[in-house]
Protein backbone atom coordinates (compact mmCIF):
# COMPACT_ATOMS: atom_id res chain seq x y z
CA UNK A 1 0.00 0.00 0.00
CA UNK A 2 1.26 3.50 -0.87
CA UNK A 3 -0.12 6.99 -1.41
CA UNK A 4 -0.39 6.28 -5.14
CA UNK A 5 -2.11 2.97 -4.38
CA UNK A 6 -4.77 4.87 -2.42
CA UNK A 7 -5.40 7.10 -5.43
CA UNK A 8 -5.58 4.09 -7.76
CA UNK A 9 -8.02 2.29 -5.45
CA UNK A 10 -10.38 5.26 -5.58
CA UNK A 11 -10.21 5.39 -9.37
CA UNK A 12 -10.69 1.74 -10.27
CA UNK A 13 -13.44 1.39 -12.83
CA UNK A 14 -14.19 -0.45 -16.03
CA UNK A 15 -15.56 1.97 -18.66
CA UNK A 16 -16.69 -0.93 -20.87
CA UNK A 17 -19.25 -1.92 -18.22
CA UNK A 18 -21.19 1.31 -18.63
CA UNK A 19 -23.53 2.94 -21.12
CA UNK A 20 -24.42 6.65 -21.29
CA UNK A 21 -27.29 8.11 -19.28
CA UNK A 22 -28.52 11.11 -21.28
CA UNK A 23 -30.85 14.03 -20.56
CA UNK A 24 -31.68 16.61 -23.26
CA UNK A 25 -28.89 15.26 -25.43
CA UNK A 26 -26.26 15.68 -22.69
CA UNK A 27 -24.59 12.79 -20.93
CA UNK A 28 -25.21 13.16 -17.20
CA UNK A 29 -24.21 9.72 -16.01
CA UNK A 30 -23.30 6.12 -16.76
CA UNK A 31 -25.42 2.99 -16.28
CA UNK A 32 -24.79 -0.72 -16.34
CA UNK A 33 -26.46 -2.81 -19.04
CA UNK A 34 -28.81 -4.50 -16.60
CA UNK A 35 -30.17 -1.12 -15.52
CA UNK A 36 -30.79 -0.13 -19.15
CA UNK A 37 -32.72 -3.34 -19.73
CA UNK A 38 -34.79 -2.88 -16.56
CA UNK A 39 -35.68 0.69 -17.54
CA UNK A 40 -37.29 -0.50 -20.78
CA UNK A 41 -40.32 -1.27 -18.57
CA UNK A 42 -40.99 2.49 -18.25
CA UNK A 43 -41.23 3.83 -21.83
CA UNK A 44 -42.99 6.91 -20.50
CA UNK A 45 -39.86 7.73 -18.49
CA UNK A 46 -36.96 6.34 -20.52
CA UNK A 47 -35.96 5.59 -24.07
CA UNK A 48 -33.13 3.29 -25.16
CA UNK A 49 -31.04 4.31 -28.15
CA UNK A 50 -29.61 2.09 -30.85
CA UNK A 51 -26.28 2.33 -29.03
CA UNK A 52 -28.12 1.09 -25.89
CA UNK A 53 -27.72 4.45 -24.20
CA UNK A 54 -30.42 5.28 -21.68
CA UNK A 55 -32.17 8.62 -22.11
CA UNK A 56 -34.74 10.38 -19.99
CA UNK A 57 -37.86 10.84 -22.10
CA UNK A 58 -38.07 14.14 -23.96
CA UNK A 59 -41.71 14.31 -22.82
CA UNK A 60 -40.49 14.98 -19.30
CA UNK A 61 -39.85 18.68 -19.30
CA UNK A 62 -38.68 20.62 -16.30
CA UNK A 63 -37.23 19.97 -12.88
CA UNK A 64 -40.39 18.72 -11.13
CA UNK A 65 -41.57 16.35 -13.87
CA UNK A 66 -38.19 14.66 -14.12
CA UNK A 67 -37.78 14.40 -10.37
CA UNK A 68 -41.21 12.84 -9.89
CA UNK A 69 -40.79 10.37 -12.74
CA UNK A 70 -37.47 9.09 -11.41
CA UNK A 71 -38.86 8.79 -7.89
CA UNK A 72 -41.70 6.57 -9.12
CA UNK A 73 -39.26 4.15 -10.75
CA UNK A 74 -36.93 3.64 -7.79
CA UNK A 75 -39.08 1.30 -5.63
CA UNK A 76 -39.24 -1.20 -8.50
CA UNK A 77 -35.46 -1.05 -8.91
CA UNK A 78 -35.13 -1.90 -5.21
CA UNK A 79 -37.45 -4.90 -5.69
CA UNK A 80 -35.35 -6.07 -8.63
CA UNK A 81 -32.13 -5.84 -6.63
CA UNK A 82 -30.66 -3.09 -8.79
CA UNK A 83 -30.87 -0.48 -6.02
CA UNK A 84 -29.98 -1.09 -2.39
CA UNK A 85 -32.67 1.06 -0.77
CA UNK A 86 -34.23 4.51 -0.79
CA UNK A 87 -32.50 6.85 1.67
CA UNK A 88 -34.81 9.85 1.38
CA UNK A 89 -31.96 12.30 0.70
CA UNK A 90 -32.34 14.34 -2.52
CA UNK A 91 -29.20 14.81 -4.60
CA UNK A 92 -29.02 17.20 -7.53
CA UNK A 93 -28.18 15.74 -10.96
CA UNK A 94 -25.72 17.98 -12.81
CA UNK A 95 -22.49 18.04 -14.77
CA UNK A 96 -21.45 21.38 -13.29
CA UNK A 97 -22.18 22.53 -9.74
CA UNK A 98 -24.68 21.19 -7.19
CA UNK A 99 -26.61 24.46 -7.39
CA UNK A 100 -27.32 23.91 -11.12
CA UNK A 101 -29.26 20.66 -11.01
CA UNK A 102 -31.74 19.74 -13.73
CA UNK A 103 -33.59 17.35 -11.38
CA UNK A 104 -32.96 15.48 -8.14
CA UNK A 105 -32.58 11.81 -7.38
CA UNK A 106 -32.40 9.83 -4.16
CA UNK A 107 -28.85 9.60 -2.82
CA UNK A 108 -28.83 5.80 -2.94
CA UNK A 109 -29.74 5.85 -6.64
CA UNK A 110 -26.94 8.19 -7.68
CA UNK A 111 -24.44 5.38 -8.43
CA UNK A 112 -27.09 3.31 -10.21
CA UNK A 113 -27.35 6.11 -12.78
CA UNK A 114 -23.68 7.06 -12.39
CA UNK A 115 -24.39 10.72 -11.75
CA UNK A 116 -21.92 12.99 -9.98
CA UNK A 117 -22.38 13.52 -6.26
CA UNK A 118 -20.85 16.10 -3.96
CA UNK A 119 -19.70 15.97 -0.36
CA UNK A 120 -17.80 17.95 2.26
CA UNK A 121 -14.85 16.73 4.34
CA UNK A 122 -13.30 18.64 7.21
CA UNK A 123 -9.74 18.21 8.50
CA UNK A 124 -9.72 19.13 12.20
CA UNK A 125 -6.19 20.19 13.10
CA UNK A 126 -4.52 21.13 16.36
CA UNK A 127 -1.05 22.54 16.95
CA UNK A 128 0.36 21.11 20.16
CA UNK A 129 3.94 21.34 21.44
CA UNK A 130 5.08 22.64 18.07
CA UNK A 131 3.65 19.63 16.21
CA UNK A 132 0.69 19.36 13.87
CA UNK A 133 -2.04 16.91 14.89
CA UNK A 134 -5.29 15.77 13.27
CA UNK A 135 -8.49 14.66 14.93
CA UNK A 136 -9.42 11.28 13.44
CA UNK A 137 -12.85 9.69 13.80
CA UNK A 138 -13.60 5.98 13.91
CA UNK A 139 -16.87 5.10 12.21
CA UNK A 140 -19.42 3.14 14.23
CA UNK A 141 -19.37 -0.63 13.83
CA UNK A 142 -23.02 -0.64 12.73
CA UNK A 143 -22.49 1.66 9.74
CA UNK A 144 -23.71 0.12 6.47
CA UNK A 145 -20.75 1.50 4.54
CA UNK A 146 -17.18 1.03 5.82
CA UNK A 147 -17.97 0.13 9.45
CA UNK A 148 -15.19 0.81 11.95
CA UNK A 149 -12.98 2.50 9.34
CA UNK A 150 -11.12 5.69 10.23
CA UNK A 151 -12.57 8.94 8.90
CA UNK A 152 -12.13 12.69 8.85
CA UNK A 153 -13.33 14.63 11.87
CA UNK A 154 -16.51 15.54 9.99
CA UNK A 155 -17.70 14.41 6.58
CA UNK A 156 -20.96 14.03 4.72
CA UNK A 157 -22.82 14.33 1.47
CA UNK A 158 -24.26 17.56 0.13
CA UNK A 159 -28.04 17.20 -0.32
CA UNK A 160 -29.90 19.36 -2.80
CA UNK A 161 -31.37 22.57 -1.43
CA UNK A 162 -28.91 23.28 1.38
CA UNK A 163 -25.94 25.60 1.01
CA UNK A 164 -22.35 24.60 1.59
CA UNK A 165 -21.96 26.70 4.74
CA UNK A 166 -25.16 25.44 6.35
CA UNK A 167 -24.50 21.82 5.46
CA UNK A 168 -20.96 21.91 6.81
CA UNK A 169 -22.19 23.45 10.07
CA UNK A 170 -24.88 20.75 10.35
CA UNK A 171 -22.43 17.91 9.76
CA UNK A 172 -19.92 19.38 12.21
CA UNK A 173 -22.56 19.65 14.92
CA UNK A 174 -24.04 16.18 14.38
CA UNK A 175 -20.82 14.25 13.95
CA UNK A 176 -18.39 16.02 16.28
CA UNK A 177 -20.35 18.50 18.44
CA UNK A 178 -18.54 21.43 16.83
CA UNK A 179 -20.65 24.54 17.49
CA UNK A 180 -21.66 26.59 14.46
CA UNK A 181 -19.60 29.62 15.41
CA UNK A 182 -16.50 27.43 15.44
CA UNK A 183 -17.45 25.49 12.29
CA UNK A 184 -17.81 28.77 10.41
CA UNK A 185 -14.09 29.37 10.88
CA UNK A 186 -13.32 26.42 8.61
CA UNK A 187 -11.23 27.40 5.60
CA UNK A 188 -12.25 26.05 2.18
CA UNK A 189 -9.06 24.64 0.63
CA UNK A 190 -10.21 23.13 -2.67
CA UNK A 191 -11.57 19.81 -3.84
CA UNK A 192 -10.58 16.23 -4.49
CA UNK A 193 -12.49 14.10 -6.98
CA UNK A 194 -12.45 10.49 -8.08
CA UNK A 195 -14.25 7.93 -10.22
CA UNK A 196 -14.67 4.34 -9.13
CA UNK A 197 -16.87 1.31 -9.46
CA UNK A 198 -19.14 0.76 -6.48
CA UNK A 199 -21.38 -2.11 -5.46
CA UNK A 200 -24.37 -0.45 -7.13
CA UNK A 201 -22.79 1.39 -10.03
CA UNK A 202 -20.36 4.15 -10.90
CA UNK A 203 -19.34 6.80 -8.37
CA UNK A 204 -18.02 10.06 -9.82
CA UNK A 205 -17.64 12.04 -6.60
CA UNK A 206 -16.40 15.54 -5.82
CA UNK A 207 -15.45 16.43 -2.24
CA UNK A 208 -15.16 20.01 -1.04
CA UNK A 209 -12.30 20.06 1.49
CA UNK A 210 -11.90 22.30 4.55
CA UNK A 211 -9.29 22.86 7.24
CA UNK A 212 -10.40 23.92 10.71
CA UNK A 213 -7.82 24.75 13.34
CA UNK A 214 -9.30 23.83 16.70
CA UNK A 215 -8.45 24.99 20.23
CA UNK A 216 -5.99 22.74 22.03
CA UNK A 217 -8.62 21.89 24.64
CA UNK A 218 -11.42 21.02 22.19
CA UNK A 219 -12.81 17.48 22.54
CA UNK A 220 -15.14 16.23 19.76
CA UNK A 221 -18.20 14.19 20.66
CA UNK A 222 -20.43 12.21 18.30
CA UNK A 223 -24.09 13.19 18.58
CA UNK A 224 -25.72 11.18 15.78
CA UNK A 225 -24.31 7.70 16.40
CA UNK A 226 -22.23 7.62 13.22
CA UNK A 227 -18.88 7.88 15.04
CA UNK A 228 -17.66 5.43 17.66
CA UNK A 229 -14.67 7.42 18.94
CA UNK A 230 -12.14 10.16 18.19
CA UNK A 231 -8.38 10.24 18.50
CA UNK A 232 -5.97 13.16 18.21
CA UNK A 233 -2.99 11.88 16.21
CA UNK A 234 0.31 13.48 15.15
CA UNK A 235 0.21 14.17 11.44
CA UNK A 236 3.19 11.85 10.86
CA UNK A 237 1.22 8.96 12.37
CA UNK A 238 -1.77 9.76 10.15
CA UNK A 239 0.51 9.89 7.11
CA UNK A 240 1.96 6.47 7.95
CA UNK A 241 -1.51 4.94 8.23
CA UNK A 242 -2.51 6.29 4.81
CA UNK A 243 0.78 5.18 3.25
CA UNK A 244 0.87 1.71 4.75
CA UNK A 245 -2.61 0.46 5.64
CA UNK A 246 -6.24 0.33 4.54
CA UNK A 247 -7.59 1.51 7.89
CA UNK A 248 -9.20 4.68 6.51
CA UNK A 249 -12.43 4.85 4.54
CA UNK A 250 -11.12 4.88 0.95
CA UNK A 251 -12.04 8.41 -0.14
CA UNK A 252 -10.74 9.87 3.14
CA UNK A 253 -7.24 8.85 2.05
CA UNK A 254 -7.53 11.34 -0.82
CA UNK A 255 -8.53 14.17 1.50
CA UNK A 256 -5.62 13.41 3.82
CA UNK A 257 -3.09 13.13 0.97
CA UNK A 258 -4.28 16.55 -0.21
CA UNK A 259 -3.83 17.88 3.35
CA UNK A 260 -0.30 16.41 3.58
CA UNK A 261 0.68 18.07 0.29
CA UNK A 262 -0.74 21.47 1.23
CA UNK A 263 0.98 21.44 4.62
CA UNK A 264 4.35 20.38 3.24
CA UNK A 265 4.43 16.92 4.80
CA UNK A 266 4.68 15.50 1.26
CA UNK A 267 7.00 17.75 -0.72
CA UNK A 268 8.05 18.20 -4.35
CA UNK A 269 11.30 16.32 -3.77
CA UNK A 270 9.32 13.07 -3.90
CA UNK A 271 9.52 11.12 -7.16
CA UNK A 272 5.74 10.61 -7.08
CA UNK A 273 4.86 14.20 -6.17
CA UNK A 274 3.39 15.23 -9.55
CA UNK A 275 1.48 11.97 -9.86
CA UNK A 276 -0.02 12.50 -6.40
CA UNK A 277 -1.06 16.10 -7.05
CA UNK A 278 -2.56 15.35 -10.45
CA UNK A 279 -4.18 12.10 -9.31
CA UNK A 280 -6.34 13.81 -6.69
CA UNK A 281 -8.62 15.51 -9.22
CA UNK A 282 -10.60 13.84 -11.97
CA UNK A 283 -12.59 15.78 -14.55
CA UNK A 284 -16.20 16.70 -13.76
CA UNK A 285 -17.79 15.00 -16.77
CA UNK A 286 -19.25 11.48 -16.48
CA UNK A 287 -16.62 8.91 -17.32
CA UNK A 288 -13.87 11.57 -17.15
Amino acid sequence: MSYLDQIRINNRHEPARYLPFVVDGERLGSVRAEVVEACRAWPQVFSVGQDRSLALSSRLEGFEARTQALAEVLPALVEQGLLSRIKGEPYGVTTTTPQQACFVIDRAAAPVFGVRTFGQHLNGLVRRDGRLHLWIARRAANRINFPSKLDNLSAGGLPYGIGLTDNLAKECEEEAAIPRELAERAQPVGIVSYLRDGDWGLKPDTLYCYDLELPADFEPRGLDGEVESFQLMPVEEVAALVDGTDRFKPNVNLVIIDFLIRHGVLGPERDDYLALVMGLRRGLGPGA
